[in-house]
């Protein structure tokens, strides 16, 4: 059976709500949690904001066998990759062969607080790689330096780390990202999206780890799926008005500064401009459909985030009718 994650919205929920919800997930046959890595929430109104590398030590701690990582953390701008790596390194000594590394490029939203200049999208993938090198340099346990184009690392050595490191996993949702992810990486991480999309994404991944000489079919592919699931239709899409108007929004978001901008364009958002970006249905047969279409693409886990506060009773219904049906791609249906 393929594994269906739960996605741990920190920007909308209080964090002791997620660590209970998390356990309720595990029970009902989740398998992984994928959590978000805020400084702002997308709009004020989601109203939280919990530092995720304090909370996932808890969610280690609260459950027993869930795969768990960061849905995904920028080690270049508020946090310096250093301390990526040692955050990383304690919960994989901690939690061994549960946790997981998830890097991406970074939004303004979070990543603009320390101030500084925001770059282009080609810059901060060089910034990402950068991170990369480090961070995976630190996982040696070897005393190493760096002096990249972008980072600086002096002397530093990690001392706590877990027997084997850690995979990292690359937030991609554009060719060239996702070839790196292959490249440099042990697996990706992309939002739902369009069967074509995907393809392509997949593709470059494979790419890149090709020509790194690894093999493409061991190494994870993750996706993250936003839904509204409730009793009614007009309930399911009113929560995705009320709690998740950002996911209705269709200009690009990495460049929005502020939680109060994304309420103003969130203003704008219609119920049908969440096609395609949250699924919204009471049919759990057709949750189950829509999910089982990423299994067949190739997708290794998919990571789900209900957009509602119904979080008790959206986990127990997957955990009844949808995780039961799901299957692997070359599996019998």
């Amino acid at each position: 059976m393929p594994i269906l994650g739960y996605s741990a919205a920190l920007e909308q929920f209080h964090p002791n709500e997620l660590i209970r919800w998390c356990q309720e997930a595990e029970q009902a046959g989740f398998g992984g949690v994928m959590a978000a890595d805020h400084f702002h929430p997308w709009i004020p109104q989601q109203g939280q904001s919990s530092l995720v590398w304090s909370w996932m030590g808890a969610l280690g701690s609260s459950t027993k066998q869930l795969t768990f990582g960061p849905g995904v953390t920028c080690a270049s701008y508020r946090y310096h990759p250093a301390i990526i790596a040692q955050g990383a390194a304690t919960l994989a000594a901690m939690y061994p062969r549960r946790f997981w590394l998830g890097i991406g490029t970074g939004e303004a939203l979070n990543e603009h607080v320390v101030g500084g200049e925001w770059p282009d999208a080609p810059v901060r993938l060089e910034r990402m790689v950068e991170s990369i090198e480090v961070i995976k340099q630190l996982f040696t346990g070897k005393k190493t330096r760096y002096a990249g184009k972008h980072i600086r690392m002096e002397s530093a050595r990690l001392y706590t780390r877990p027997e084997v490191p850690c995979p990292i996993f690359v937030a991609a949702s554009g060719p060239k990202t996702a070839e790196t992810a292959g490249r440099l990486c042990d697996g990706l991480i992309t939002p739902a999206a369009p069967a074509e999309k995907l393809k392509t994404l997949i593709e470059s991944f494979e790419k890149g780890a090709r020509e790194a000489g690894k093999e493409p079919s061991t190494m994870p592919k993750l996706l993250q799926l936003h839904v509204s699931w409730a009793d009614t239709y007009d309930e399911a899409a009113q929560q995705a008005m009320k709690e998740w108007p950002n996911g209705g929004i269709k200009a690009p978001k990495q460049d929005i500064r502020s939680p109060e901008d994304f309420a103003a364009f969130g203003q704008l958002v219609r119920p049908e401009d969440f096609k395609g970006r949250v699924f919204i249905s009471t049919d759990l047969e057709e949750h189950r459909r829509h999910l089982q279409s990423f299994y067949d693409l190739g997708f290794d886990e998919v990571h789900v985030h209900n957009v509602g506060l119904n979080q008790t009773e959206f986990i127990r219904a997957y955990g009844e009718v949808v995780i039961p049906a799901l299957h692997g791609k070359d599996a019998q249906a």
